[in-house]
C-alpha cells in the first residue's frame, strides 16, 4: 500500500524532487591562473598574477561594452519604430478627416438632389 502512494491516477510513477547540486571545479578569481579559476584564456591569463587579472578585466570591460552598445542600438531601433507608427497614425487621422469631408460633401449633394426633385416633382420614393 506504500508503494501506491507513490503512483498516479494514471499509473505513471512519481518521483520525488531531486534536488540537484553543481560543484564549483575552480577556485578564486577570473585570471588568477592555470587550475586556479583563471586559466585556458589565453597564456597571459593561464600564467597567473597581476596581468592575468589585468586581461580578465579587460575582456569583462569589453564584453559589457559591447552589451551596452547593443542595448543602445536596440533602443534605437525601438525609438524609431515609434516615431516610423506615430507618423503613420497621423497619416490615418488625416485619411479619416479627408474621408469624412467627402462622406460630408456626398451627403449635402444627396439632400440638394432630393430637395430639388421633390420641387419638381420627379422624386419617387421607389430609389
Amino acid at each position: 500500500m506504500v508503494i501506491m502512494a507513490f503512483y498516479s491516477t494514471s499509473r505513471l510513477p512519481l518521483r520525488p524532487a531531486m534536488a540537484t547540486l553543481c560543484r564549483v571545479m575552480s577556485t578564486g578569481e577570473a585570471g588568477s591562473g592555470s587550475g586556479q579559476g583563471g586559466g585556458t584564456g589565453g597564456a597571459v591569463r593561464d600564467a597567473g598574477g597581476s596581468l592575468g587579472k589585468r586581461e580578465a578585466a579587460l575582456e569583462e570591460q569589453y564584453f559589457r561594452k559591447l552589451q551596452h552598445r547593443q542595448l543602445e542600438k536596440m533602443r534605437a531601433g525601438i525609438e524609431e519604430e515609434v516615431e516610423f507608427h506615430k507618423a503613420q497614425l497621423e497619416a490615418h487621422r488625416e485619411a479619416i478627416k479627408r474621408h469624412h469631408r467627402i462622406l460630408d460633401d456626398l451627403e449635402m449633394n444627396i439632400r440638394n438632389v432630393e430637395a430639388r426633385d421633390k420641387m419638381t416633382g420627379n422624386y419617387s420614393d421607389s430609389d
